[in-house]
């Protein structure tokens, strides 16, 4: 089979078990022994090999974790935490060299990866220091066809106020249309939170919306980015849900502005995806359930969501390199 890019039919997936001491391992056994996986995409496993169960068409990447040995469970140590980092740099660089199309990962533990020396405040700010990564970028999140993206994200509520900007509103708008694009959705439709309660009320709970908001949905739209709002926080996903005006992203100003609402409509179907970056990379957007690890009841619903979505990407990332 012609495998060229402007030919190739299925995106090839860097995936990673995650923390050894999570659900990860076993979310990624349920996804692999899923037939439809191998109809969408290769699979370039990176994981420890004496540990997982996997089908014979499932390629294994030789890593250094590769023959790491057991690890304990529901434990945040610094071991499983440089397993971790190591195994996230592998499946980057992967995909940043071609040989991957997209990478996807299993869940998380930050406590661990600290212990092992990640500085930065989360794993997406990680990898643009990896990438050499300086343009923009933010974590978005995605419930099957809605999407969210944030303005701010992993900050004190009480310094909101004064990290949202013109720029950085247009910024975020940019960054979930191009990311709708490349998930096929040509023409994306976007709305944009307020931040103050009834979105200000004409300033009388608060000027960020027209000073700052406002302005910003007004940049994007000057660069290619079309966007409405901003809406009142309260009703900006019952308008996103609605079907006489369904939005398929909306942006909000803050971390929960928008986590609360997606997590309370699909807690174990939500996905993130690491906007902005040079390569696609997903993942599920909850934690690694320390306290079920092993049980075999975890739920692989958003493990499946991620990868499907890292095909659709990744497949997107080949073509346009072509």
């Amino acid at each position: 089979m012609d495998t060229s890019p402007h030919t190739k039919m299925k995106p090839t997936i860097a995936l990673f078990t995650g923390d050894p001491a999570g659900i990860g391992p076993e979310l990624v056994e349920a996804l692999l022994s899923n037939p439809a996986t191998h109809t969408r995409a290769e699979v370039l496993l990176i994981g420890q090999r004496n540990q997982l169960r996997t089908p014979d068409w499932v390629r294994w990447h030789d890593w250094d974790g590769a023959y790491a040995p057991a690890f304990e469970r529901a434990q945040a140590r610094a071991d499983n935490g440089r397993f971790m980092l190591k195994g996230l740099e592998t499946g980057a660089r992967l995909a940043v060299c071609g040989q991957a199309d997209a990478f996807c990962f299993a869940p998380l533990n930050k406590s661990a990866l600290r212990a092992a020396g990640m500085h930065e405040e989360d794993e997406l700010r990680w990898f643009a220091q990896l990438l050499n990564f300086e343009g923009v970028c933010g974590e978005l999140n995605v419930l099957e066809n809605l999407w969210t993206a944030r303005v701010t994200s992993h900050v004190a509520l009480r310094d909101v106020s004064q990290l949202i900007s013109p720029e950085g509103v247009a910024n975020a708008i940019g960054m979930i249309h191009r990311a709708l694009v490349s998930a096929g959705k040509a023409k994306p439709r976007i709305a944009v939170c307020g931040l103050n309660p009834h979105n200000g009320d004409n300033g009388n709970y608060g000027d960020e919306e027209s000073r700052l908001i406002s302005p910003g949905v007004k940049l994007a739209a000057e660069r290619g980015f079309a966007a409405e709002g901003p809406f009142p926080a309260d009703t900006a996903f019952v308008r996103a849900l609605r079907a006489d005006q369904r939005y398929d992203g909306v942006v909000t100003m803050y971390h929960d502005q928008g986590q609360i609402a997606m997590k309370l409509m699909g807690f174990e179907r939500g996905v993130t995806v690491h906007g902005g970056l040079p390569i696609p990379i997903t993942t599920p957007a909850h934690g690694t359930a320390y306290d079920i690890a092993g049980a075999g009841t975890a739920n692989p619903g958003a493990m499946i969501n991620a990868f499907e979505l890292a095909c659709r990407m990744g497949l997107s990332h080949c073509q346009a390199r072509a």
